[in-house]
């Protein structure tokens, strides 16, 4: 099994992904273990002494101000991981909790939270041993960071609460860990409050999204060239003088693509040099680069908050090297909030324009030439009529979800934490928003490839070829109507698949 060491310098996004994603364990490095020895030991120092501080030797919240005796500051820890792991709601997927772990064991092996070495072991062995505390999707506000999900997260290291078993159903803590050969852990003074005053949540969220989103975007411009290729578009507004003159990068990369996709087709080359042909293209077509690019300019910022997130301190109090013990507001997640509403509007946009070219698609008043609802006998047959429903009902809920839930906040803890972010709220739905959007374009994969096939004995373009191949193998070809739920959920998993991507890039050359 591969082994990701976590430094103090933190850790890259494709780190983060390949745990998430796969079984990779983790190590510590000895600098990532004497920073945190150096900040526990100002901890122990302060436990020394009878000075105030926050979260070791105070109550939490709106209790701040109130003292707790040293003799009960284990069980202030412990009681307010138990008290804080009060999510409900279904569990969050295995890839959201451990990017969650891994970021935790990255912001307190980073040495400004005062724990010790064992608390960091505790989690990282969780990872290593493949156990996924149960996280319930609702509890978080993403205010004090994510609290219930980091708390139902840490509860598993002290031999409680839940765990995601193999089969999807719920595990005891204590079940989880005895199987494999752990022992509970107790904490101590800080220890409680550094598991789960943190972004993680919210930061494994929108490195997943921004990953999917990258791999989205691209497949947005194979379905688009498709459908264009399908409706006999022009090839001429995707010209590289035509966006060097407006050189936003994102729509400079998306026409490229575009334009490579329709190379050496004969079903373009049986219209390339009519010039009374698409004068002018439908929005839909032409502008295609112009939303898809922007989409990926807005993934560009998501992808630089969350490098700096990856970068940041989110605990609350630090400890800082020179022995300060330092309240913060760095958990607040509004930079996430924002990142990922704003990127669930640009999603939500890729898929609503690919919604009107299927729609395009279907009309045999505006598809130049092919059949009803792409059924080569309309009428008794209706095609792919109902499938374009799924595209409008699936847009229609993206709309929705592209409200930002950023702008939306509610006071808590006695109105001490009396903003928040909705930051959690915001990465989750931006995640429904991309699952949404790639369903879209597997209907316009489908639809692109039925037209494809009914342009035959003109041949489509190596991008088309490899595209109708795959539709038709999965049951997708032109003639009466048949089960066409199927179809649909093998256009899913290729539109979703690098593997498909790779086949058309082997084709037409690597796509930005």
């Amino acid at each position: 099994m591969t082994t990701i060491v976590i430094g103090a310098d933190g850790v890259s996004p494709a780190e983060v992904l390949a745990v998430a994603r796969g079984s990779v364990a983790l190590a510590l490095t000895d600098d990532a273990i004497a920073a945190i020895e150096r900040s526990r030991a100002i901890v122990d120092a302060i436990e020394d002494g009878d000075r105030a501080v926050y979260g070791v030797s105070t109550g939490f919240g709106a209790l701040a101000s109130t003292p707790v005796p040293r003799e009960r500051r284990t069980e202030l820890q412990e009681a307010l991981i138990r008290s804080h792991a009060a999510g409900t709601g279904d569990p969050m997927p295995r890839e959201v909790v451990r990017a969650m772990l891994m970021l935790r064991v990255r912001s307190l092996a980073m040495g400004y939270s005062g724990v010790r070495p064992l608390v960091v072991h505790a989690l990282v062995e969780l990872l290593n041993n493949d156990i996924t505390p149960w996280v319930p999707q609702h509890g978080s506000l993403g205010a004090s960071g994510d609290l219930a999900p980091l708390a139902h997260c840490a509860i598993v290291a002290l031999g409680d609460g839940w765990v995601l078993g193999s089969d999807g159903e719920r595990v005891t803590g204590a079940d989880a860990l005895s199987a494999a050969g752990l022992s509970p852990i107790t904490l101590s003074s800080k220890e409680g409050l550094a598991l789960i005053n943190g972004t993680d949540g919210m930061l494994g969220m929108l490195l997943l999204a921004c990953a999917d989103a990258r791999h989205l975007l691209t497949m947005a411009d194979v379905t688009a060239a498709l459908a264009i290729e399908a409706m006999l578009g022009s090839e001429r507004p995707f010209d590289p003088a035509l966006h060097r003159i407006r050189p936003h990068p994102g729509q400079v990369a998306s026409a490229a693509n575009i334009r490579a996709l329709l190379q050496n087709s004969g079903v373009m080359d049986s219209h390339r040099d009519d010039m009374t042909h698409a004068v002018q293209d439908a929005y839909s077509m032409r502008c295609a680069p112009q939303v898809a690019g922007a989409a990926r300019d807005t993934l560009g910022f998501a992808d630089q908050v969350a490098a700096r997130e990856l970068k940041s301190i989110v605990d609350n109090p630090v400890v800082l090297p020179d022995g300060r013990v330092e309240t913060t507001g760095n958990f607040h997640g509004a930079p996430l909030g924002f990142a990922a509403d704003y990127l669930a509007i640009a999603i939500a946009e890729v898929g609503s324009i690919a919604e009107r070219r299927i729609d395009r698609l279907l009309d045999v008043t505006r598809s130049r030439g092919l059949p009803a609802f792409l059924a080569p006998d309309p009428g008794v047959n209706s095609g792919l009529m109902i499938a374009q429903y799924t595209a409008a009902a699936l847009v229609a809920d993206n709309r929705r979800l592209a409200a930002p839930a950023s702008v939306d906040s509610l006071p808590t803890s006695g109105m001490q934490e009396d903003h928040v972010s909705m930051g959690w709220s915001a990465t989750v739905k931006l995640r429904t928003v991309l699952d949404n959007v790639r369903r879209v374009l597997a209907v316009e994969l489908l639809a692109a490839a039925r037209g494809l096939a009914l342009r035959e004995p003109l041949a489509p373009s190596p991008a088309g070829a490899v595209a109708v191949r795959r539709i038709v193998a999965a049951g997708g070809a032109p003639g009466p109507d048949t089960f066409v739920a199927p179809v649909l959920e093998a256009a899913v998993e290729m539109v979703g698949d690098t593997a498909f991507r790779a086949e058309i890039e082997a084709a037409v050359g690597t796509l930005r």
